[in-house]
This record gives structure tokens, sequence and C-alpha cells, in this order.
């Protein structure tokens, strides 16, 4: 049985439990292998989606915003909030040149 989301609900009609389960994540990043930000528009997309309907499903009980996106995209996003990028610079820019020292731009004045 396929790992689909059962609307308004949010859970898989597979296993019940709140979707993208388990399986629909494997399912998705084998789908979406080699190109993250397509997955990551699709599940942008599905959480909109997905926080209109369980607003409007229970207004005072609905999952907040930061549960929502550890749920739809969080698993799929390279690093989390608060966790540097692989660059090691904060903003995500290219690692600094050979010789220049961590946090300071080769163009950057001393």
């Amino acid at each position: 049985m396929s790992h689909l989301p059962l609307r308004p609900l949010w859970l898989c009609r597979a296993c019940a439990a709140p979707w993208p389960c388990a399986p629909a994540k494997l399912r998705l990043a084998r789908e979406y292998a080699g190109n993250r930000v397509a997955l990551c528009l699709y599940l942008s997309s599905v959480l909109h989606d997905a926080a209109t309907d369980l607003h409007l499903l229970d207004p005072h009980g609905a999952p907040g915003p930061q549960q929502l996106f550890d749920r739809f995209i969080g698993w799929a996003t390279p690093s989390r909030p608060g966790v540097e990028p692989e660059s090691g610079r904060p903003d995500g820019g290219p690692a600094p040149a050979s010789g220049t020292p961590a946090g300071q731009d080769s163009a950057s004045p001393s």
C-alpha cells in the first residue's frame, strides 16, 4: 500500500502515522534523489496545505509553525537552524581562501 497522506488529517493512509511517515520520507528521498531543492519546494507546498487543513480542523490544537517545519521540511534540509553550514560561515557563503582567518573575508580590510 502506498504511504500517501489522508487529507485533511495528514495521516499516512498505510500506517496511520503523521505524514510524512518514515516510509513516505524514504520514498520522497528516492523520488527526489539529486534534487533537494525540488524536494524542499514540494514539501513547502504540502506544509502550507497541511497547516491550513489542520488549523481548520482544530484551530486551538493544530501544530505550531516549528512543529510543522520539523515534520514536513526539517528532515529534508541539510542543516538545522543554529547549526553552522558546511562552509563554516554563519551566512553560508564560500569557505575563506587558504591563509585567510576564519570569519574574515579575504576582501575585508583588517
